[in-house]
């Protein structure tokens, strides 16, 4: 997985600095679900602290078994949508960049922690659309390399292409007619 730091993968180019990076695509609610990020896991949090005061309440005899049992529920289930959306905001593109010779895409995306984090990877890895089954009318449409290192997700639909030039070079011209018998959709 890229971003990772596994030790076959780059997370940076060889000199950052070197390199000049011209934003293509920019999706602007992704400021807003970093913070909901950050506040899903500040929840999470605090449900998941009041369990032990649960327990405490309830070998005490203060709290019923079917209280204790709602909390812990409730603590199950922020857990599992918090996995689930960190999963999600993980791959949901905020922006993305090329270089100025057009070899290296650069994805702005969230960590785990809703902050910002960069990857970088290599055009020649990147699945143009025109290869895949995506269709530009869909709410997300899947950005793929060929190595199958990562899988980012980003929304036409509510993000803006800024530079159709380069993002037609790394994405391929995008396709509106896919689809069924060929015929545009009306959206």
């Amino acid at each position: 997985m890229l971003g990772s730091g596994s030790p076959t993968s780059k997370e940076k180019p060889a000199s950052p600095e070197a390199e000049k990076f011209q934003m293509v695509y920019r999706f602007d609610a992704i400021r807003a679900f970093g913070v909901l990020s950050q506040l899903k896991l500040a929840q999470t949090a605090l449900t998941v602290v009041a369990l032990p005061p649960g327990w405490y309440w309830y070998s005490q005899g203060l709290m019923t078994f079917n209280s204790l049992c709602l909390a812990g529920g409730i603590a199950g289930f922020a857990l599992t949508m918090l996995c689930w959306m960190s999963y999600f905001f993980r791959r949901l593109v905020g922006i993305l960049y090329v270089n100025e010779a057009g070899t290296v895409l650069r994805v702005a995306h969230l960590t785990f922690w809703g902050w910002r984090q960069d990857t970088y990877c290599p055009v020649a890895d990147v699945i143009p659309f025109t290869e895949s089954q995506d269709r530009p009318q869909e709410l997300f449409m899947r950005i793929q390399q060929y190595s199958g290192k990562q899988t980012f997700y980003l929304t036409l639909r509510y993000g803006r292409v800024l530079d159709r030039e380069r993002f037609s070079r790394v994405f391929g011209v995008l396709d509106t007619h896919k689809g069924p018998a060929g015929r545009q959709a009306s959206r």
